[in-house]
């Protein structure tokens, strides 16, 4: 082999070994840049889900909070049910007691209370709103009668 040869043999080589190397190092900036979007991703996905425990955390509080209030209105409910109870107890045990209570008791509600506790089916809160509004509603106060 003649020296020239040889030179293009080696300098071939090293242009092999360069390329070679240069192509390397390309996939391992590529190997970095995925490297740091993954971590980039990860630390996103890592703050998404904290902000996921700390909402689960105060849904859970609250949840506590309104079973706590649930049951102690159920508590409440029980005993206005008891005093209720009792007082119909009284109520009862005074008409059996005293005949001027009992015969009070006895007669009819007059017509004023009884329309009182008169009411149409109502059907939704502006139902509701009407029928209060056009009972016996009161003139405004510019508009009085003479006297």
């Amino acid at each position: 082999m003649s020296t020239l040869r040889q030179a293009l043999y080696g300098m071939a080589l090293l242009g092999a070994l360069a390329l070679f190397i240069w192509f390397q190092q390309q996939r391992i900036d590529f190997a970095e840049g995925e490297a740091a979007r993954a971590n980039d991703a990860a630390k996103t996905a890592l703050e998404d889900a904290n902000r996921n425990l700390l909402t689960a955390n105060t849904l859970a509080d609250t949840l506590q909070q309104e079973r706590e209030s649930q049951s102690a209105l159920r508590a409440q409910q029980d005993q206005l049910r008891q005093a209720l109870a009792k007082r119909g107890q009284t109520i009862e045990a005074l008409k059996r007691e005293n005949d001027e209570l009992r015969d009070w008791a006895a007669q009819p509600l007059p017509d004023a209370a009884r329309r009182l506790r008169e009411r149409p089916a109502l059907t939704g809160a502006a139902a509701y709103r009407d029928w209060l509004s056009g009972r016996g509603a009161l003139p405004p106060a510019g508009n009085q009668p003479a006297r």
